[in-house]
Protein backbone atom coordinates (compact mmCIF):
# COMPACT_ATOMS: atom_id res chain seq x y z
CA UNK A 1 0.00 0.00 0.00
CA UNK A 2 1.17 3.55 -0.74
CA UNK A 3 0.41 6.64 1.29
CA UNK A 4 -0.59 9.89 -0.37
CA UNK A 5 1.89 12.58 -1.35
CA UNK A 6 0.13 14.77 1.20
CA UNK A 7 1.10 12.40 4.01
CA UNK A 8 4.65 12.13 2.73
CA UNK A 9 5.05 15.87 3.19
CA UNK A 10 4.28 15.67 6.92
CA UNK A 11 7.49 15.32 8.97
CA UNK A 12 7.91 13.10 12.04
CA UNK A 13 6.19 14.73 15.00
CA UNK A 14 9.05 15.83 17.27
CA UNK A 15 6.72 16.52 20.18
CA UNK A 16 5.42 12.96 19.88
CA UNK A 17 8.86 11.44 20.50
CA UNK A 18 9.13 12.98 23.97
CA UNK A 19 5.59 11.91 24.84
CA UNK A 20 6.32 8.34 23.80
CA UNK A 21 9.38 8.30 26.05
CA UNK A 22 7.27 9.74 28.87
CA UNK A 23 4.89 6.79 28.59
CA UNK A 24 7.83 4.40 28.74
CA UNK A 25 9.08 6.03 31.94
CA UNK A 26 5.64 5.93 33.53
CA UNK A 27 5.34 2.24 32.61
CA UNK A 28 8.49 1.71 34.71
CA UNK A 29 6.77 3.35 37.68
CA UNK A 30 8.50 6.75 37.42
CA UNK A 31 6.36 9.68 38.66
CA UNK A 32 6.78 11.89 35.60
CA UNK A 33 5.39 15.43 35.81
CA UNK A 34 3.99 16.38 32.41
CA UNK A 35 4.46 20.07 31.61
CA UNK A 36 4.65 19.45 27.89
CA UNK A 37 1.16 19.46 26.41
CA UNK A 38 -1.11 22.51 26.74
CA UNK A 39 -4.03 20.40 27.96
CA UNK A 40 -6.14 22.15 30.64
CA UNK A 41 -6.25 19.99 33.76
CA UNK A 42 -9.28 21.52 35.48
CA UNK A 43 -12.94 20.58 34.85
CA UNK A 44 -15.40 22.67 32.90
CA UNK A 45 -17.44 24.97 35.20
CA UNK A 46 -20.44 23.18 36.69
CA UNK A 47 -23.15 25.48 35.27
CA UNK A 48 -21.94 24.70 31.74
CA UNK A 49 -21.94 20.94 32.38
CA UNK A 50 -25.41 21.09 33.90
CA UNK A 51 -26.82 22.88 30.87
CA UNK A 52 -25.40 20.22 28.55
CA UNK A 53 -26.91 17.43 30.67
CA UNK A 54 -30.28 19.18 30.75
CA UNK A 55 -30.44 19.56 26.96
CA UNK A 56 -29.16 16.03 26.38
CA UNK A 57 -32.43 14.69 27.86
CA UNK A 58 -34.38 16.31 25.01
CA UNK A 59 -34.91 13.63 22.32
CA UNK A 60 -34.89 16.26 19.56
CA UNK A 61 -31.39 17.37 20.59
CA UNK A 62 -29.91 14.10 19.30
CA UNK A 63 -30.63 14.76 15.63
CA UNK A 64 -28.14 16.19 13.19
CA UNK A 65 -27.22 19.78 14.05
CA UNK A 66 -26.28 22.69 11.78
CA UNK A 67 -22.84 22.50 10.17
CA UNK A 68 -22.28 26.24 10.59
CA UNK A 69 -23.52 26.17 14.19
CA UNK A 70 -26.92 26.87 15.68
CA UNK A 71 -28.15 30.44 15.34
CA UNK A 72 -28.17 31.32 19.05
CA UNK A 73 -24.56 30.18 19.50
CA UNK A 74 -23.46 32.34 16.59
CA UNK A 75 -25.37 35.22 18.11
CA UNK A 76 -23.74 34.55 21.50
CA UNK A 77 -20.19 34.76 20.15
CA UNK A 78 -21.06 37.98 18.30
CA UNK A 79 -22.44 39.42 21.54
CA UNK A 80 -19.26 38.41 23.38
CA UNK A 81 -17.10 40.19 20.79
CA UNK A 82 -19.26 43.30 21.11
CA UNK A 83 -18.89 43.26 24.90
CA UNK A 84 -15.18 42.45 24.99
CA UNK A 85 -13.87 44.37 21.99
CA UNK A 86 -16.63 46.65 20.69
CA UNK A 87 -16.62 44.66 17.45
CA UNK A 88 -19.89 44.39 15.50
CA UNK A 89 -20.40 41.04 13.74
CA UNK A 90 -23.28 39.70 11.68
CA UNK A 91 -24.18 36.26 13.03
CA UNK A 92 -25.41 35.12 9.60
CA UNK A 93 -22.55 36.18 7.37
CA UNK A 94 -19.57 36.89 9.65
CA UNK A 95 -19.60 33.98 12.11
CA UNK A 96 -19.36 30.21 11.90
CA UNK A 97 -18.97 27.57 14.60
CA UNK A 98 -16.09 25.11 14.12
CA UNK A 99 -15.22 21.84 15.82
CA UNK A 100 -12.45 23.56 17.72
CA UNK A 101 -10.10 26.14 16.21
CA UNK A 102 -7.73 23.43 14.96
CA UNK A 103 -10.39 21.86 12.76
CA UNK A 104 -11.54 25.26 11.57
CA UNK A 105 -8.07 26.42 10.54
CA UNK A 106 -7.33 23.12 8.79
CA UNK A 107 -10.52 23.17 6.75
CA UNK A 108 -10.20 26.85 5.97
CA UNK A 109 -6.80 26.18 4.41
CA UNK A 110 -8.41 23.49 2.24
CA UNK A 111 -11.05 26.02 1.19
CA UNK A 112 -8.57 28.79 0.36
CA UNK A 113 -5.39 27.15 -0.94
CA UNK A 114 -4.48 25.13 -4.01
CA UNK A 115 -1.27 23.22 -4.77
CA UNK A 116 1.40 25.79 -5.57
CA UNK A 117 -0.18 28.53 -3.46
CA UNK A 118 1.92 30.09 -0.71
CA UNK A 119 1.09 30.90 2.91
CA UNK A 120 3.29 32.99 5.20
CA UNK A 121 3.61 31.45 8.65
CA UNK A 122 5.70 33.17 11.36
CA UNK A 123 7.86 30.61 13.13
CA UNK A 124 8.23 29.16 15.74
CA UNK A 125 4.57 28.27 15.34
CA UNK A 126 1.82 26.11 16.71
CA UNK A 127 2.22 23.09 14.40
CA UNK A 128 -1.24 23.19 12.77
CA UNK A 129 -0.53 26.72 11.51
CA UNK A 130 2.20 25.22 9.31
CA UNK A 131 0.89 21.75 8.60
CA UNK A 132 -2.67 22.73 7.70
CA UNK A 133 -1.05 24.50 4.75
CA UNK A 134 0.93 21.37 3.88
CA UNK A 135 -2.17 19.18 4.14
CA UNK A 136 -3.93 21.53 1.73
CA UNK A 137 -1.12 20.87 -0.77
CA UNK A 138 0.20 24.44 -0.64
CA UNK A 139 3.64 25.72 0.33
CA UNK A 140 4.72 27.28 3.63
CA UNK A 141 7.12 30.21 3.69
CA UNK A 142 8.38 30.40 7.26
CA UNK A 143 9.08 33.89 8.54
CA UNK A 144 11.41 33.85 11.58
CA UNK A 145 10.24 35.41 14.82
CA UNK A 146 13.34 36.67 16.59
CA UNK A 147 13.93 37.22 20.31
CA UNK A 148 15.51 40.62 19.63
CA UNK A 149 12.12 41.69 18.26
CA UNK A 150 10.26 40.08 21.20
CA UNK A 151 9.00 37.40 18.79
CA UNK A 152 6.78 39.92 17.01
CA UNK A 153 6.59 39.67 13.21
CA UNK A 154 8.71 42.34 11.52
CA UNK A 155 6.31 43.61 8.87
CA UNK A 156 8.76 46.20 7.56
CA UNK A 157 11.34 43.51 6.81
CA UNK A 158 8.65 41.34 5.23
CA UNK A 159 7.53 44.22 3.04
CA UNK A 160 11.04 44.58 1.61
CA UNK A 161 11.22 40.94 0.52
CA UNK A 162 10.10 39.99 -2.98
CA UNK A 163 8.23 36.68 -3.04
CA UNK A 164 7.01 34.67 -5.99
CA UNK A 165 4.45 33.29 -6.24
CA UNK A 166 2.73 36.01 -4.27
CA UNK A 167 1.62 34.72 -0.84
CA UNK A 168 -2.12 34.22 -0.56
CA UNK A 169 -2.46 33.85 3.21
CA UNK A 170 -0.75 35.25 6.32
CA UNK A 171 -1.22 33.31 9.58
CA UNK A 172 -0.89 35.15 12.90
CA UNK A 173 -1.31 34.12 16.53
CA UNK A 174 -1.09 36.70 19.33
CA UNK A 175 -0.84 36.05 22.24
CA UNK A 176 1.56 33.62 20.70
CA UNK A 177 2.03 29.90 21.15
CA UNK A 178 4.76 28.89 21.88
CA UNK A 179 6.70 32.13 22.55
CA UNK A 180 3.97 33.87 24.66
CA UNK A 181 4.62 37.13 22.74
CA UNK A 182 1.92 39.79 22.82
CA UNK A 183 1.13 42.75 20.55
CA UNK A 184 -0.87 45.94 20.81
CA UNK A 185 -3.56 47.26 18.49
CA UNK A 186 -1.07 49.32 16.47
CA UNK A 187 0.55 46.08 15.29
CA UNK A 188 -2.76 44.85 13.89
CA UNK A 189 -3.27 48.23 12.19
CA UNK A 190 0.00 47.62 10.36
CA UNK A 191 -1.12 44.08 9.52
CA UNK A 192 -4.33 45.33 7.91
CA UNK A 193 -2.42 47.89 5.84
CA UNK A 194 0.12 45.25 4.83
CA UNK A 195 -2.57 42.74 3.82
CA UNK A 196 -4.38 45.33 1.70
CA UNK A 197 -1.13 46.33 0.04
CA UNK A 198 -0.19 42.72 -0.75
CA UNK A 199 -3.67 41.36 -1.46
CA UNK A 200 -3.42 38.67 1.24
CA UNK A 201 -5.95 37.02 3.52
CA UNK A 202 -5.11 37.24 7.23
CA UNK A 203 -5.97 34.35 9.54
CA UNK A 204 -5.51 35.29 13.18
CA UNK A 205 -5.70 32.67 15.95
CA UNK A 206 -6.85 34.28 19.22
CA UNK A 207 -6.84 31.09 21.29
CA UNK A 208 -5.56 32.87 24.42
CA UNK A 209 -7.98 35.79 24.39
CA UNK A 210 -8.78 35.40 28.09
CA UNK A 211 -5.46 34.09 29.45
CA UNK A 212 -3.66 37.36 30.07
CA UNK A 213 -1.83 38.53 33.18
CA UNK A 214 -1.02 41.73 35.06
CA UNK A 215 -3.83 43.60 33.30
CA UNK A 216 -2.31 43.18 29.81
CA UNK A 217 -5.56 42.40 27.97
CA UNK A 218 -4.79 41.40 24.36
CA UNK A 219 -6.59 43.10 21.48
CA UNK A 220 -8.61 41.42 18.76
CA UNK A 221 -7.42 41.70 15.17
CA UNK A 222 -11.03 42.55 14.26
CA UNK A 223 -10.91 45.74 16.34
CA UNK A 224 -8.96 47.46 13.56
CA UNK A 225 -10.95 49.39 10.98
CA UNK A 226 -10.84 47.43 7.73
CA UNK A 227 -9.80 44.15 9.37
CA UNK A 228 -12.94 42.40 8.16
CA UNK A 229 -12.01 43.44 4.61
CA UNK A 230 -8.87 41.31 4.70
CA UNK A 231 -9.26 38.48 7.17
CA UNK A 232 -10.80 36.40 9.92
CA UNK A 233 -10.11 35.52 13.52
CA UNK A 234 -10.42 32.17 15.29
CA UNK A 235 -11.40 31.80 18.91
CA UNK A 236 -12.31 28.71 20.95
CA UNK A 237 -13.76 27.94 24.36
CA UNK A 238 -10.94 25.52 25.19
CA UNK A 239 -8.73 27.71 27.36
CA UNK A 240 -11.19 30.34 28.55
CA UNK A 241 -13.66 27.85 30.07
CA UNK A 242 -11.64 24.61 30.45
CA UNK A 243 -13.59 23.09 27.55
CA UNK A 244 -10.75 21.31 25.76
CA UNK A 245 -12.57 18.05 24.99
CA UNK A 246 -15.79 19.79 23.99
CA UNK A 247 -14.22 21.07 20.73
CA UNK A 248 -16.07 24.34 20.23
CA UNK A 249 -14.46 27.08 18.15
CA UNK A 250 -15.43 30.01 15.98
CA UNK A 251 -14.28 31.72 12.80
CA UNK A 252 -15.27 35.38 12.64
CA UNK A 253 -14.83 38.23 10.19
CA UNK A 254 -14.69 38.51 6.40
CA UNK A 255 -18.00 37.30 4.91
CA UNK A 256 -16.43 35.84 1.76
CA UNK A 257 -13.94 33.78 3.79
CA UNK A 258 -16.70 32.64 6.16
CA UNK A 259 -18.78 31.57 3.15
CA UNK A 260 -15.95 29.43 1.76
CA UNK A 261 -15.50 27.65 5.07
CA UNK A 262 -19.29 27.23 5.41
CA UNK A 263 -19.52 25.66 1.95
CA UNK A 264 -16.68 23.21 2.61
CA UNK A 265 -17.91 22.18 6.06
CA UNK A 266 -21.34 21.53 4.57
CA UNK A 267 -19.78 18.57 2.77
CA UNK A 268 -17.78 17.35 5.76
CA UNK A 269 -19.84 17.46 8.96
CA UNK A 270 -23.26 17.94 10.51
CA UNK A 271 -22.07 20.27 13.24
CA UNK A 272 -21.33 19.81 16.92
CA UNK A 273 -23.71 17.81 19.15
CA UNK A 274 -26.56 20.23 19.94
CA UNK A 275 -26.35 19.92 23.77
CA UNK A 276 -22.70 20.99 23.58
CA UNK A 277 -23.63 24.01 21.48
CA UNK A 278 -26.40 25.06 23.88
CA UNK A 279 -24.02 24.67 26.84
CA UNK A 280 -21.53 26.84 24.94
CA UNK A 281 -24.16 29.57 24.79
CA UNK A 282 -24.33 29.34 28.59
CA UNK A 283 -20.55 29.71 28.75
CA UNK A 284 -20.57 32.85 26.60
CA UNK A 285 -23.69 34.53 28.01
CA UNK A 286 -23.46 33.38 31.63
CA UNK A 287 -21.55 34.67 34.63
CA UNK A 288 -17.94 35.30 33.58
CA UNK A 289 -16.40 34.96 37.03
CA UNK A 290 -15.33 31.41 36.09
CA UNK A 291 -13.13 32.78 33.30
CA UNK A 292 -11.59 35.23 35.77
CA UNK A 293 -10.87 32.40 38.21
CA UNK A 294 -9.22 30.38 35.45
CA UNK A 295 -7.04 33.36 34.52
CA UNK A 296 -5.98 33.85 38.15
CA UNK A 297 -5.13 30.15 38.43
CA UNK A 298 -2.79 30.32 35.45
CA UNK A 299 -1.19 33.51 36.75
CA UNK A 300 -0.48 31.83 40.09
CA UNK A 301 1.04 28.82 38.35
CA UNK A 302 3.11 31.13 36.14
CA UNK A 303 4.52 32.91 39.17
CA UNK A 304 5.43 29.67 40.96
CA UNK A 305 7.11 28.14 37.91
CA UNK A 306 9.04 31.21 36.77
CA UNK A 307 10.23 32.12 40.26
CA UNK A 308 11.24 28.52 40.87
CA UNK A 309 13.18 28.27 37.61
CA UNK A 310 15.06 31.45 38.39
CA UNK A 311 15.97 30.16 41.86
CA UNK A 312 17.65 27.08 40.40
CA UNK A 313 19.61 29.19 37.94
CA UNK A 314 17.38 29.00 34.86
CA UNK A 315 16.80 32.61 33.82
CA UNK A 316 13.25 33.02 32.52
CA UNK A 317 10.93 36.04 32.28
CA UNK A 318 7.27 36.05 33.24
CA UNK A 319 4.98 35.94 30.19
CA UNK A 320 2.15 38.43 29.86
CA UNK A 321 -0.29 35.91 28.40
CA UNK A 322 -1.02 32.28 27.39
CA UNK A 323 -0.64 29.13 29.48
CA UNK A 324 3.02 28.62 28.59
CA UNK A 325 6.57 29.54 29.52
CA UNK A 326 9.03 29.86 26.59
CA UNK A 327 12.42 29.20 28.11
CA UNK A 328 15.85 29.29 26.44
CA UNK A 329 17.92 26.16 26.97
CA UNK A 330 20.03 27.06 30.04
CA UNK A 331 23.56 28.35 29.45
CA UNK A 332 25.02 25.23 31.05
CA UNK A 333 23.40 23.02 28.40
CA UNK A 334 23.64 25.20 25.29
CA UNK A 335 25.73 22.55 23.52
CA UNK A 336 22.60 20.36 23.43
CA UNK A 337 19.75 20.77 20.99
CA UNK A 338 16.25 21.29 22.38
CA UNK A 339 15.15 17.69 21.81
CA UNK A 340 18.18 16.20 23.57
CA UNK A 341 17.80 18.64 26.44
CA UNK A 342 14.11 17.77 26.77
CA UNK A 343 15.05 14.10 26.93
CA UNK A 344 17.62 14.90 29.63
CA UNK A 345 14.93 16.67 31.69
CA UNK A 346 12.71 13.63 31.33
CA UNK A 347 15.34 11.02 32.11
CA UNK A 348 17.13 12.83 34.93
CA UNK A 349 14.44 15.12 36.29
CA UNK A 350 11.20 13.22 35.51
CA UNK A 351 9.77 16.40 33.95
CA UNK A 352 8.32 16.64 30.45
CA UNK A 353 8.63 19.83 28.39
CA UNK A 354 8.12 20.41 24.66
CA UNK A 355 11.33 20.85 22.65
CA UNK A 356 11.43 24.06 20.66
CA UNK A 357 12.28 22.24 17.43
CA UNK A 358 8.75 20.82 17.53
CA UNK A 359 7.51 24.31 16.63
CA UNK A 360 9.80 24.70 13.62
CA UNK A 361 13.50 25.22 13.05
CA UNK A 362 13.38 28.73 14.54
CA UNK A 363 12.21 27.22 17.82
CA UNK A 364 15.56 25.53 18.30
CA UNK A 365 17.37 26.60 21.46
CA UNK A 366 14.15 26.82 23.51
CA UNK A 367 11.73 24.57 25.35
CA UNK A 368 8.09 25.21 26.23
CA UNK A 369 6.52 24.59 29.63
CA UNK A 370 2.72 24.29 29.91
CA UNK A 371 1.05 25.55 33.10
CA UNK A 372 -1.04 22.42 33.49
CA UNK A 373 -0.11 21.28 37.00
CA UNK A 374 -1.08 22.82 40.33
CA UNK A 375 1.36 24.78 42.44
CA UNK A 376 2.43 21.78 44.56
CA UNK A 377 3.23 19.61 41.56
CA UNK A 378 4.98 22.55 39.91
CA UNK A 379 7.17 22.98 43.00
CA UNK A 380 7.95 19.26 42.85
CA UNK A 381 8.98 19.69 39.21
CA UNK A 382 11.34 22.49 40.27
CA UNK A 383 12.91 20.26 42.91
CA UNK A 384 13.33 17.49 40.33
CA UNK A 385 14.99 19.82 37.83
CA UNK A 386 17.29 21.27 40.47
CA UNK A 387 19.20 17.98 40.33
CA UNK A 388 20.49 18.60 36.83
CA UNK A 389 21.71 22.09 37.73
CA UNK A 390 23.86 20.95 40.65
Amino acid sequence: MQISERMKRLPPYALGKVRAMMMEERAKGVDVIDLGMGNPDQPTPVHIIEKMCQVAHDPKAHRYSASKGILHLRRAICERYQQDFGVELDSETEAIVTIGAKEGISHLMLALLDPGDVALVPEPAYPIHMYSVVIAGANVVSVPLRPENNFVLDLDQLRREEMWPKPKVLVLNYPHNPTTAVVDLSFFEKVVAFAKEKGMIVIHDLAYKDLYFDGCKPPSFLQVKGAKDVGVEFFSLTKSYNMAGWRVGFCLGNPWVIKQLTNLKGYLDYGIFTPIQVASITALRGEQSCAEQIRKMYQSRRDVLVEGLNKIGWKVEKPKATMFIWAPVPEKFRSMNSLDFSIKLLKEGAVVVSPGIGFGEHGEGYVRFALVENEMRTQQAIRNMRRIFQ
